[in-house]
């Protein structure tokens, strides 16, 4: 009997055997700390016709994925969830190997190895769109490409697309040694500007190490003190103030905020992007914002920038899937460097 390709999608993506059928995942009820999540059996995800099975090796970590855990600022619970997340299984970077595809999918075939966006990443596997997912430099291990996609891209756009910073500019990355901040600071330097960064002093070797001219301790410097103005700010620790940021600001220099980690738990810093908004077309300095977008194509922009060697993931420290909650606590207490990936 011969079997259609259509018949062969459905049999891909639909196990049969009860071990074939189910999988090991961080699971979460509620919103809270990291005290909510717990290693469970749950359901393999079922996909679309658009859609990608990824047998996934290793899952990023990241500060959305600390907000969407926490349901904070109250704001994001409109789109994920009132009373509890509306996907109980976290995590949204991922790389692994594709298992099974959707019968409208044509980027990529079963056993090739992708990384980039999908939903559940904290589990042995996860549903992905097939326009979220780009394949995975050969150069790279799968640690290392889960702690690109989101960090990577946001970093990208910050920098390149809406920073549109340029060879010979002075730029400064705020929170440069985190995972964002850790592409910025390479990314700008591939561009040809003249880095700062901004950082605690136990992580200046980091940022040193991955580019930067110069580091700025927070603790003991104000990088708006006036001795020092800048064509481009990247503001990725999102706590300085608009009228701060303008005051390391060169003339007719960009600013672009990325996120917010102040202003309370109902909008959180999003009252500072309204504000930026709103002063913008008034003042001849650029405030610009980063907006989420996930795409492929940015996906395999920065894969040619690793594979010319250009930019290089900064992974801390991997954990196991059982691990996760230990993971996020480290996150959150703010001592990761660079990136933090669950291996599965």
């Amino acid at each position: 009997m011969t079997t259609s390709p259509a018949r062969a999608h459905d049999l891909a993506a639909s196990p049969r055997s009860t071990s074939e059928r189910t999988m090991r995942a961080i699971v979460q009820s509620q919103y809270g700390t990291a005290d909510t999540w717990s290693l469970e059996e749950v359901d393999r995800p079922v996909i679309g016709n658009r859609q990608v099975l990824v047998q996934v090796h290793a899952a990023g970590l990241d500060r959305g994925t600390w907000h969407l855990m926490a349901g904070l600022p109250y704001a994001v619970r409109l789109g994920f969830g009132l009373r509890a997340p509306k996907n109980p299984v976290p995590g949204i970077d991922i790389a692994g190997t594709v298992v099974a595809i959707g019968r409208d999918v044509t980027r990529f075939r079963v056993g090739d190895d992708v990384f980039g966006i999908g939903k559940g990443a904290f589990a042995e596997f996860a549903a992905a769109r097939e326009d979220r997912l780009a394949r995975k430099p050969s150069n790279l291990s799968f640690e290392q490409a889960a702690s690109v996609p989101v960090s990577g891209a946001t970093a990208l756009r910050a920098v390149a697309d809406v920073g549109r910073v340029e060879a010979g500019q002075k730029v400064l990355v705020i929170g440069a040694s985190g995972g964002v901040g850790s592409y910025a600071v390479q990314i700008a330097k591939a561009l040809g500007a003249e880095v700062t960064g901004v950082c605690s002093a136990a992580k200046a070797d980091l940022v040193r190490s991955i580019g930067a001219d110069h580091v700025i301790d927070y603790a003991r410097e104000d990088f708006a003190d006036g001795s020092a103005t800048y064509d481009a700010i990247l503001d990725i620790a999102g706590n300085s103030s608009i009228s701060r940021l303008r005051r390391g600001l060169a003339a007719h220099g960009t600013a672009v905020v990325v996120g917010g980690e102040d202003g309370g738990n109902l909008t959180g810093g999003m009252d500072r992007q309204l504000r930026a908004l709103i002063i913008s077309p008034f003042i001849g300095q650029r405030i610009a914002l980063l907006l989420p977008k996930e795409h492929y194509a940015y996906f395999e922009r920065l894969a040619k920038l690793i594979d010319d060697g250009t930019v290089v993931p900064c992974v801390e420290r991997t954990f196991a899937l059982s691990e996760a909650a230990t993971a996020m606590r480290q996150l959150v207490d703010g001592h990761a460097r660079g990136k933090l990936v669950i291996t599965i």
